[in-house]
């Protein structure tokens, strides 16, 4: 069971602190009166590729043994996983390959190629390109790089956590979005490492509630996983992340696609941020009362990233 310390965040905080931005916590007037909470927004949109995956691979990399580092490194994403990796991998004069569905968005593969990866097209969904990536693996010799289930990576995504309590160690309650678990692993243990108390509480798709339902049967479970939104899109969350939200995440809440489209519109309109939709889920939380804490709690909500799908906006329908 992976559980890592407060000096554990602390230095991979160290050793990525040259590549990042410490991004705001800000404050939101309409959000806190709308709940009843103090709330403060972790803007991570503000982040070095738009959302916080870079800091997992850039604590993986500063780890990463020179024969590794020779080799090189490959992902499979469609995402912000696989412009974290580039741009990581880049700083630290890694090569990178980034396998991807052949029908992924244009502007994500542009993105990531302008950070400096190779770029694979293969199948028409993210486990064949996935195929790809651990074929890759085999005949060239390159280093998986997993998007959640990796205690590097999570150590990295957690200095978000440690973030946010060192600016604001009066906080009650984090509220976070689960995709793989990668990102609340990281931030569930860097809060209760500083102050055990403190409330993790976590939000997902109820169209794809992978971590709620392998929490509810204690043990993983593969769902069929409905959602359309990209950073919440998971069957089966990671083994070192289920065991570590077994342990420190105090609650796990869902809301459906719909509702957290709205948010991001509601984001959008009341605080002048661009979130994407795994950003705006712990947003339609709090909107459509699912965080149940006394009245004036101090929250921070993590607004994991910007990296917004146009395509899917641009295929709504509006009432």
């Amino acid at each position: 069971m992976l559980t890592l310390s407060l000096a554990d965040f602390e230095a991979a905080r160290e050793r990525i602190a040259g590549h990042i931005r410490r991004t705001p916590l800000l404050t939101s007037r309409q959000l806190s009166e709308r709940s009843g909470f103090d709330v403060r927004l972790k803007a991570e949109m503000f982040q070095r590729v738009g959302s916080y995956k870079i800091r997992g691979p850039l604590n993986k990399f500063a780890l990463m043994p020179d024969e590794e580092k020779r080799r090189g490194v490959v992902c499979s994403s469609a995402g912000n996983h696989a412009q974290g990796v580039a741009l990581a991998a880049r700083i630290h004069g890694i090569r990178a390959v980034v396998c991807m569905a052949e029908n992924a968005t244009p502007a994500k593969v542009a993105a990531t190629r302008g950070y400096g990866a190779e770029v694979v097209l293969h199948g028409t969904i993210w486990d064949e390109a996935n195929e790809k990536a651990k074929e890759l693996v085999r005949t060239e010799g390159l280093t998986y790089v997993h998007p959640f289930d990796d205690a590097e990576l999570i150590a990295g995504q957690g200095t978000l956590g440690l973030e946010i309590v060192q600016d604001w160690p009066e906080v009650d309650a984090i509220v976070v979005p689960i995709g793989g678990g990668g990102l609340i692993s990281g931030v569930s243990m860097a809060a209760k490492s500083f102050n055990p108390r403190i409330r993790v509480i976590g939000v997902e798709s109820s169209d794809g509630p992978a971590m709620q339902r392998s929490i509810a049967a204690g043990r993983l479970e593969t769902i069929d996983c409905r959602t359309i939104i990209d950073g919440l899109r998971v069957k089966r969350v990671g083994e070192l992340n289920f065991s570590v939200v077994q342990r420190f995440v105090d609650e796990i809440v869902t809301l459906p696609d719909e509702q957290i489209f709205d948010a991001m519109i509601w984001v959008m309109e009341r605080c002048k941020l661009v979130v994407e939709g795994a950003a705006a889920a712990p947003v339609g939380a709090l909107l459509h009362g699912l965080v149940n804490l006394p009245a004036g709690s101090r929250v921070a909500v993590v607004l994991s990233g910007g990296n917004v799908n146009l395509d899917q906006l641009r295929g709504r329908r509006w009432n």
